[in-house]
């Protein structure tokens, strides 16, 4: 489950041994409300709306030191913009080709004989599924 309560994510910092400033609980809080995959420049505008202290570097340096930490996660799925999240549990990725809004999709295996015929003698550390098309909403429209 996702931490919410102020409690909640200081007490993430201290799991993870990671130091919490001001901007760096607000980044957390921020994505623990927001799961829509923001980029490091949303959340620099959405966090400097409640309190305008934080520089774009600030937020760029705190969001690599959490990711670094395991707090949360960033994710380079192709194009130009890398996107956050707090959920860091294992989960794959659905990404709509018009909107291009990013969807949590639970978490599955990938077979094992199919990973090994798709690394072939690379050795995998670990995998994610993207899904890609179109979400619920575009595919109405």
């Amino acid at each position: 489950m996702m931490p919410s309560t102020r409690d909640q994510l200081l007490a993430c910092f201290r799991e993870r041994g990671v130091r919490c400033t001001s901007q760096r609980f607000a980044i957390l809080e921020h994505l623990a409300h927001h799961p829509d995959h923001p980029t490091a420049e949303q959340i620099y505008e959405a966090i400097n709306r409640a309190d305008p202290r934080a520089s774009l570097a600030t937020v760029y340096k705190a969001l690599h030191a959490m990711a670094g930490a395991g707090l949360i996660r960033e994710l380079q799925l192709g194009g130009n913009a890398v996107r956050f999240e707090a959920a860091t549990m294992r989960h794959h990725h659905f990404l709509c080709d018009r909107c291009r809004r990013m969807e949590d999709i639970e978490w599955f295996e990938v077979p094992e004989l199919l990973k090994k015929r798709a690394a072939g003698r690379r050795s995998v550390r670990d995998y994610e599924v993207v899904l890609r098309g179109l979400c619920s909403s575009c595919a109405v429209g």
